[in-house]
């Protein structure tokens, strides 16, 4: 781990084209800014995480199709 110590509007680069800035501090919370390319996702690491479990629960359910028989399509 790279460990930096910035103050605000100072920004740190990952390769090329991604920025991150720290916008504010406050007390013990720190306001920071990304910017990257839109095909870059970006994620909280809690979010992130919690899409990975929803992934992952969806891909070992059983797939139910019993309620879709009634469906016609057009």
């Amino acid at each position: 781990m790279l460990i930096l110590s910035r103050k605000i509007n100072e920004k740190i680069m990952i390769g090329d084209e991604i920025s991150v800035t720290i916008i504010e501090i406050r007390g013990d919370q720190v306001k920071i800014g990304v910017e990257a390319q839109k095909s870059v996702k970006v994620f909280r690491q809690e979010v992130f995480e919690a899409i990975q479990n929803e992934n992952r629960a969806a891909a070992t359910s059983q797939l139910n199709l019993e309620g879709l028989s009634g469906i016609v399509l057009s």
